[in-house]
C-alpha cells in the first residue's frame, strides 16, 4: 500500500523545502513559521513578523474555544496546523504537487494526533484528486473508511471516493459507494441531520449522474425524474429537470424529451441552463421531423440572445451560433433551402464579427445560388470576397476568410457562365422555335370556305352528284276528314 510505505519514512522534509513552500504559498496570502523553530527559541525570541504569522494561523485553524496565546501553543501544533493550512491553499491555486509535499509532511509527524491524522489524509486525497491522481486518492479514502469507520466524515468520504471510482471508470464500484453514501448517514445522531440529509440526497444526484456517464441514458432518466421528486433547492431542481430532459432525448425517448424540455423552459426560463435546453429542444424536434417546430425555436433563441449582456451573453451568444448552425445545415442538407436561408440570414444578424458574418454570407449565397436567383447569389459571394481584400490599417485576412473568398470567386464565375450559357440557349432555342414555326405554316393548306349546312349533313348525295333531298314536315289530315274502312256483308 502506498499509505504504509510513506509511514514507514522517519526522516522529515529537509527546511528549505518547507522554506519554498511557505514561498510558494505567499501569494495566496498564507504565511507559515520555520520548521526549524523550538518552543525555547519562541519564548526567548522578540515579537516580530514571522511570530506574529505563526499565532494568525493557529487562531485561524483552531476553534474558537481554545484561544490560547502564542506562548503557549506547542510548537509541533502550530507547525501541523501551518503545514495544514499551507497545503489547502496550494491544492486551491491548483498546485497539488506542492500541497501534497505538506500534508505527507504533517502525516510523517511520529506525535500526530488520531484527529490530525484523519483531517490530513482526507486533504491529502482530496488533493490528489483534484491532481488528477485518481489511483492514489482511492486509496488513501479506503484507507480512512477502513482505519475509521466511526468518523463521522465517513458520508462525505464514501461520496468524494464514489465520485474518484467514477471518474476512474468503475461506475458499479461507483454506484455502491454512492448508496453507501445514503446507508451511512443513518448510523449518525441526528445532531448534523441537514448535513447528512443533504448528502443522502446529494448522492441520489450522483447515482442518476454515474449512469448518465456510463451512457445508461434510459436508467440514468428514471434516476434524475425520482431526484426530482425530492425536497430540493430551485438550482437543483432545475438540474436534475434538465438531466431528465437530456436523458430521455439520449435514450431515444423524443416524444417524452420534448414534453420535459418544454416543461423545463416554461419553469426555468432564465436559468443558466435554458439556451442548451433550447437548442436540445430543437435538434429534438428535427429529429421527429418537425421542421417548423424546430425553425420556430431556433428564431425564438436568435432573437431572445440579443437581449443578454455579461457572462450572460456568451452563454447565449454560444449555444445561439451552435443551434442556428446545426439547424440551418440539417435543413440545407435535407433540401429546405428557404428555411435554411431564413436561419443563416438570422444569424448573420447576431453579431458584427467579421469572423463569424463572412462565413455566414457563404452560406446565405449559397443558399441563392441553389434556388437560381443569381442576382442576390453573386452579391453574397461579392461580400465574401471583399472581406478578404487587403485595407491600410486594418488587420491581414485570415485564413479562412482567404479561402473563403477563392470559393466565392469560383463560384462567381461559375454563375456568370451559367448566366452566359443560359441566355445564348434562350437565344437558340428560340430561333429554332421561329424556324419550326414557319416551316409548320407552309404546309398546312390554305382553309377552305365553310360549307351549307345542309351539305353538311349530307354528304353522301354530294358525293354522288344527286342533289340533296328537300325537307317537307308531313302535315297531319283533321281527323274528321278520315274515312272509316267498310265491311261488305256476304249476300244472302
Amino acid at each position: 500500500m502506498i499509505l504504509s510505505h510513506a509511514y514507514s519514512r522517519k526522516t522529515a522534509f529537509p527546511t528549505a523545502t518547507l522554506a519554498a513552500l511557505a514561498f510558494l504559498a505567499g501569494a495566496a496570502g498564507v504565511r507559515a513559521e520555520p520548521a526549524a523553530a523550538t518552543p525555547a527559541a519562541h519564548a526567548a525570541a522578540p515579537t516580530g513578523p514571522a511570530q506574529t504569522a505563526s499565532v494568525t494561523i493557529a487562531a485561524a485553524t483552531t476553534k474558537p474555544a481554545a484561544t490560547t496565546p502564542a506562548a503557549m501553543v506547542p510548537a509541533k501544533e502550530t507547525d501541523i496546523q501551518g503545514l495544514m493550512r499551507l497545503g489547502a491553499s496550494l491544492t486551491a491555486r491548483g498546485d497539488c504537487s506542492s500541497a501534497e509535499i505538506a500534508y505527507w509532511q504533517v502525516l510523517e509527524d511520529p506525535n500526530l494526533r488520531t484527529e490530525e491524522e484523519t483531517t490530513a489524509l482526507l486533504a491529502l486525497a482530496r488533493s490528489y484528486r483534484i491532481g488528477g491522481k485518481l489511483t492514489q486518492a482511492a486509496a488513501i479514502y479506503e484507507k480512512f473508511l477502513k482505519d475509521h469507520p466511526s468518523d463521522e466524515r465517513v458520508p462525505d468520504a464514501l461520496l468524494a471516493l464514489g465520485r474518484t471510482l467514477r471518474d476512474m471508470g468503475t461506475y458499479r464500484a461507483a454506484i455502491s459507494r454512492f448508496y453507501s453514501v445514503i446507508n451511512s448517514t443513518l448510523k449518525f445522531p441526528s445532531a448534523g441531520m441537514e448535513h447528512y440529509e443533504l448528502l443522502a440526497k446529494t448522492a441520489q444526484f450522483e447515482i442518476a449522474q454515474t449512469h448518465f456517464v456510463a451512457g445508461e441514458y434510459a436508467d440514468a432518466a428514471k434516476y434524475f425524474a425520482r431526484v426530482n421528486l425530492l425536497e430540493l433547492a430551485p438550482s437543483d431542481r432545475s438540474l436534475a429537470l434538465f438531466m431528465t430532459a437530456f436523458a430521455q432525448q439520449l435514450s431515444g425517448d423524443l416524444d417524452t424529451s420534448v414534453t420535459t424540455l418544454r416543461s423545463f423552459l416554461d419553469q426555468w426560463p432564465q436559468d443558466e441552463r435554458a439556451p442548451e435546453a433550447r437548442y436540445l429542444l430543437a435538434t429534438t424536434l428535427r429529429q421527429l421531423k418537425r421542421p417548423q417546430e424546430a425553425l420556430a425555436v431556433t428564431l425564438n433563441l436568435l432573437r431572445d440572445a440579443k437581449t443578454k449582456k455579461g457572462a450572460d451573453a456568451k452563454r447565449w451568444s454560444y449555444w445561439q451560433r451552435r443551434t442556428g448552425n446545426q439547424v440551418a445545415n440539417e435543413f440545407f442538407q435535407a433540401g429546405d433551402t428557404l428555411n435554411a436561408l431564413s436561419v443563416y440570414r438570422s444569424l448573420s444578424e447576431a453579431n458584427d464579427d467579421p469572423s463569424w458574418r463572412v462565413p455566414l454570407a457563404y452560406q446565405v449565397a449559397l443558399c441563392y445560388d441553389r434556388l437560381r436567383q443569381i442576382g442576390e447569389a453573386k452579391a453574397a459571394y461579392q461580400i465574401v470576397v471583399d472581406a478578404a481584400k487587403a485595407r491600410p490599417g486594418a488587420a491581414a485576412p485570415t485564413e479562412q476568410a482567404t479561402e473563403l473568398a477563392q470559393m466565392a470567386a469560383w463560384r462567381i464565375g461559375h454563375l456568370e457562365w451559367f448566366d452566359a450559357e443560359d441566355r445564348h440557349l434562350d437565344a437558340l432555342f428560340k430561333v429554332e422555335l421561329a424556324a419550326q414555326a414557319a416551316s409548320i405554316a407552309a404546309d398546312i393548306p390554305p382553309p377552305k370556305p365553310l360549307k351549307a349546312a345542309v351539305d353538311i349533313i349530307h354528304p353522301a348525295a354530294e358525293a354522288q352528284g344527286a342533289p340533296a333531298p328537300k325537307a317537307s314536315p308531313a302535315v297531319p289530315a283533321p281527323l274528321s276528314t278520315i274515312t272509316q274502312p267498310t265491311s261488305s256483308a256476304p249476300s244472302s
